[in-house]
């Protein structure tokens, strides 16, 4: 049986019920796709269940607020993400009378999707004869095929796409595709596989030279950033607190949070209490609300994050209320900070 019919025939027998499955709506399968970039389906399943209560269409999508957008995408991370689907659903009911395109021609040209994207939505909704490549994908052809070249280099990227299409049938490719990204979440997964298992056991050259743990190839490491983050949880007599919207591009874009002092290092609590008795002399108390860092990682950064609590003995000047702070989009590492100590 060749390499695409047994994994057909293995997807068929082990698929998950997934709930963009049952679907070929493309803009039900495009919400899903944005939603998986860099999350796995457990954690992004309960995400992409709220997104289509809440947006049903894609004109609903397009009507609501970027705000309500990203509180409802609040804890998934990559917010790039929800602001390009936001944009992008905008685009397809304002410019395509909100029907959202099947062909990967037309797809790729639509902000927040790239060849993946393009390639498995087409694939799935209208069944378009083209490969996906994502992550499972190198890992189970370069196992199975035993090819070495360097995943981390821009130039492999077409080596791959070339031995995808050439193992793509020429029919069902929409099962195909599936098949193989599924085969490589659960069977051929990145550490140490069950390949005593594996209907593709007898004919995989990687298990065959003892080398499945070796591929694929992945040199280049991801270089990653410290951070400080002070953050001042400033509070006046009635309880209202101070924040702001982080504008301009990098992490957690339009998203909210307390005033912050960026440090490049950690400094001891009474530098920080030095520089915030200068900043605001009006306070009554100060309290670090952390006896040590809270850290964040992210892909290329990690963040180490305090929260400071300064009472004031003015009303603050654009103060809001507890209730209203609950309600607007924080990067989940201050939301999570909110839930505790503003409950």
């Amino acid at each position: 049986m060749s390499f695409s019919n047994s994994l057909i025939d293995w997807y068929l027998q082990n698929k998950r019920d997934l709930p963009w499955r049952n679907t070929t709506d493309s803009y039900t399968i495009w919400l899903s796709e944005i939603i998986l970039q860099q999350t796995r389906v457990a954690q992004g399943t309960p995400y992409f269940e709220a997104f289509i209560s809440h947006y049903p269409t894609v004109f609903d999508l397009a009507n609501a607020d970027e705000e309500q957008v990203l509180k409802l995408w609040q804890g998934l991370g990559y917010y790039s993400r929800a602001r390009n689907l936001h944009a992008t659903a905008k685009y397809v009911v304002d410019e395509l009378k909100g029907v959202f395109p099947t062909s990967y021609k037309e797809l790729i040209t639509l902000k927040g999707i790239g060849d993946y994207t393009a390639a498995a939505i087409s694939s799935f909704s209208a069944d378009e004869n083209v490969a996906v490549l994502d992550g499972n994908v190198y890992r189970v052809l370069a196992r199975y095929f035993k090819v070495h070249d360097d995943i981390s280099v821009s130039s492999t990227k077409k080596v791959f796409q070339e031995l995808a299409k050439e193992v793509l049938p020429t029919k069902n490719a929409h099962i195909y595709n599936q098949a193989i990204m599924e085969f490589g979440a659960l069977q051929c997964v990145p550490k140490s596989p069950n390949c005593s298992v594996c209907v593709l056991k007898d004919s995989c050259a990687a298990l065959q030279h003892k080398i499945v743990d070796k591929l694929p190839i992945k040199t280049k490491k991801t270089k990653v950033t410290n951070r400080y983050f002070n953050y001042l949880v400033i509070e006046d007599l009635q309880g209202n607190t101070l924040i702001n919207q982080r504008v301009g591009k990098g992490i957690w874009q339009n998203l909210y949070e307390f005033p912050v002092i960026e440090l490049d290092a950690i400094f001891e609590e009474d530098e920080i209490m030095h520089l915030i008795g200068s900043k605001y002399p009006a306070s009554t108390n100060i309290t670090f609300l952390s006896t040590h860092d809270v850290v964040h990682k992210l892909s290329h950064q990690t963040l180490h994050i305090q929260f400071i609590k300064i009472q004031v003995k003015t009303e603050l000047e654009n103060g809001i209320a507890v209730e209203d702070l609950k309600k607007l989009p924080f990067p989940i590492v201050i939301h999570n900070f909110i839930e505790r100590y503003f409950s």
